[in-house]
């Protein structure tokens, strides 16, 4: 095998941190065009769906990939803004507020990028992008509160996929959830706080969650019980009883059992229970995306004033929020406090033109 070399590295060249920030993945366009090889790189990955390869590579490049492409760019086209996906600009905007608050304690030390699982900017790019400037030590953060095989454990899958084709690999951390923890759990109730501040609370508050098949949980994903975690968590920060609120998962795909209680079938119902009014967060988006934005704040919007809701009110995910990407930040700096870096660089330059060293 040829391994990849560091291109632009020279012996005068400081060794840095690296900070890689991760999400789900966006299309380049909400065309069809663009949709169709966004999704068949999204429902290829083993880890999205656990099915049989064989079968699912017809099921997928004979069916799947003829048909919904073209409603998923219709749903996206709600969505799309002048800047592009949502996910990618949010994604984005988290980056640099992150980068702000790292180079005011560590400067030039520690280098910050961001990647997506799917589509661009690749997870390939941005480690080229870190280890060209220098980083020997890795911090990935992909932003999913809870753990997923689906989501946490392939993106662990694409860092372990680039890392087999380099020569000179970076000392590793990955963060695998951060579900409980407590910044988190105070930025998702202040912004609930907030919402009521402005609106007044509803009689029912929905956490909704993106859903997998029941089969991964009974194969050993703690995704579920993480979700619940979070949930129980809001609720004794905001002071809540099993009555004020629900844990549901919205966005299942395909005809077998997912995690239950669905969203949607949990807001057609609430009406006919006597419930009225809801407002929904998405504790699991920590930006909001298609998946927010027209699934929950559109579609199931709909679902609950059809079934006779009279008032819905979508919380907006955390964003770009201050508090939120103090937390973020925090969560970096907790990972790469101790590591040192040894950057005598006239010693190794000196050293490698002894040894011949070109650069």
């Amino acid at each position: 095998m040829k391994y990849k070399s560091q291109l632009e590295f020279t012996h005068k060249q400081p060794d840095k941190i690296g900070v890689l920030i991760t999400n789900l993945g966006t299309p380049k366009a909400p065309t069809k065009q663009a949709l169709k090889p966004y999704l068949k790189e999204f429902l290829s990955d083993p880890r999205v769906v656990e099915f049989p390869r064989f079968l699912w590579w017809f099921i997928l490049n004979g069916i799947i990939l003829n048909i919904r492409p073209k409603r998923s760019a219709a749903a996206y086209q709600t969505v799309w803004t002048e800047q592009g996906s949502p996910l990618l600009l949010h994604t984005k905007n988290q980056c640099e507020g992150i980068e702000a608050r790292i180079k005011a304690e560590y400067g030039d030390t520690v280098i910050i990028d961001y990647a997506m699982r799917y589509g661009e900017p690749s997870i390939h790019s941005a480690i080229d992008n870190l280890l060209n400037k220098g980083a020997r030590k890795l911090f990935v953060l992909p932003l999913y509160p809870q753990y997923c095989a689906s989501t946490t454990g392939s993106t662990f899958d694409a860092l372990a996929s680039d890392f087999k084709k380099r020569r000179w690999l970076p000392e590793l951390r990955f963060l695998n959830h951060y579900c409980d923890n407590e910044a988190y759990i105070d930025c998702l109730a202040t912004k609930i706080e907030n919402h009521w501040e402005k609106h007044g609370r509803a009689e029912r508050l929905v956490l909704s969650y993106h859903g997998i098949p029941k089969r991964y949980l009974m194969n050993g994903d703690p995704y579920h019980c993480q979700c619940h975690k979070t949930s129980r968590l809001v609720a004794r920060k905001l002071g809540l009883t099993e009555h004020d609120y629900v844990t549901t998962f919205q966005s299942r795909f395909g005809r077998e059992e997912w995690l239950k209680p669905y969203t949607d079938e949990t807001l057609k119902s609430l009406p006919k229970q006597g419930v009225s009014s809801i407002q929904v967060c998405c504790p699991g988006f920590s930006s909001d995306c298609l998946e927010t934005i027209e699934e929950i704040g559109e579609e199931n919007k709909e679902y609950f004033l059809e079934n006779g809701g009279e008032r819905f009110e979508y919380i907006e995910a955390l964003n770009s929020d201050p508090q939120h990407l103090d937390m973020l930040s925090d969560l970096v700096i907790n990972n790469i406090k101790d590591w040192k870096m040894d950057n005598d660089i006239e010693l190794r330059e000196a050293l490698a033109n002894v040894m011949g060293a070109e650069k």
